[in-house]
């Protein structure tokens, strides 16, 4: 079914296309990055620039402009890594990206985000601060989309 609703998406025009739900999840890693996508497929650039810690994305013009001409980018997740240290926990995401633009077409892409996560239980002053983008590198291939994946390296 999944296989089948992906199938259609990618046959379908873009301007014919339905926003997906409305997903919001910072409980993980892999969470995040669905959501920060979840945000730029809705255009909700606001919602996807508020995954990254403070000072860590270009201010929020420039990071919306980034975006102008996106119509929808589909991500999959490489394996997952992270690392603790004194009050905080470090996760490394490899990722691949099919990005579709405004007149269709598609640009793949391969990259890492690292996430940080404090720990909740040492947080005591406003405001709370749930796991978040720490930064992240992507880079064009002209590898097929199935077949694209970063490193974390």
């Amino acid at each position: 079914m999944k296989a089948a609703l992906l199938l259609l998406l990618l046959a379908t025009p873009a301007a014919a296309q339905p926003l997906p739900d409305y997903s919001d999840n910072r409980t993980t890693a892999a969470d995040v990055i669905q959501s920060l996508y979840n945000a730029v497929n809705r255009h909700e650039y606001l919602r996807a620039w508020s995954y990254y810690r403070d000072g860590a994305a270009p201010n929020f013009p420039t990071f919306a402009a980034g975006y102008a001409n996106t119509f929808s980018v589909e991500v999959q997740l490489g394996k997952i890594t992270q690392d603790g240290t004194a009050g905080a926990t470090h996760y490394a995401v490899p990722v691949a990206l099919r990005a579709r633009d405004s007149a269709d077409h598609i640009t793949v892409f391969e990259g890492c985000y690292t996430l940080i996560q404090v720990d909740p239980s040492i947080q005591q002053t406003p405001p709370f601060r749930p796991i978040q983008i720490d930064g992240g590198r992507l880079q064009k291939t002209a590898k097929s989309f199935p077949k694209a994946m970063g490193t974390c390296n």
